[in-house]
């Protein structure tokens, strides 16, 4: 016991952030592979504002405090991250694939980067949640971007909310 006690006490202390983040953490676990059969959510994006720019759709942990954390720290803590970017499709439906370790459940989100900065931008950018389609200025809760695996992949909607007003988000109206 005393001999633990001992080496505990010599082992190196584990910094918050080691890695820099950079925009390719949680891509090379994200990505479907053709034929896929394991674990995945196949995301239809709807509700477009126009065919600019990058869909971002990121997967974090199911609970409240790892919810849209920063995604260095998430992957350090062996938590799961996983993140897929594509470019938007000039026409037909958009459609993305992100891969999930297990079946159960997480938080989804998807990013219409409209101007390809990597990050929100409240005045132009979309976004979305599997069970919310209007945003006031917070940034949404976990239970709004729930979302559960099954085995396979699982079909999920997603639509996505701009800029309305000052202090709200919602779908573009048709």
């Amino acid at each position: 016991m005393l001999l633990s006690l001992l080496l505990a006490a010599d082992a190196p202390v584990k910094t918050a952030v080691p890695i820099p983040s950079s925009p390719e953490l949680g891509k090379a676990e994200g990505k479907c592979r053709p034929n896929e059969a394991g674990p995945s959510f196949l995301v239809s994006v709807n509700g477009l504002k126009d065919r600019k720019g990058h869909i971002k759709v990121e997967v974090y942990p199911a609970t409240d405090a790892d919810f849209l954390q920063d995604d260095n720290i998430l992957v350090y803590q062996g938590k799961t991250f996983r993140r897929v970017e594509e470019e938007v499709p000039q026409t037909g439906p958009v459609q993305v694939c992100i891969r999930v370790p297990a079946a159960g459940a997480y938080g989804l989100t998807v990013l219409h980067d409209r101007d390809n900065n990597r990050k929100i931008s409240l005045s132009q950018d979309g976004f979305g949640v599997a069970n919310a389609q209007h945003f006031r200025w917070s940034m949404p809760k976990l239970p709004a971007a729930r979302v559960v695996a099954g085995a396979g992949p699982t079909r999920i909607n997603i639509t996505l909310a701009y800029r309305s007003s000052l202090i709200s988000f919602d779908p573009i109206k048709p």
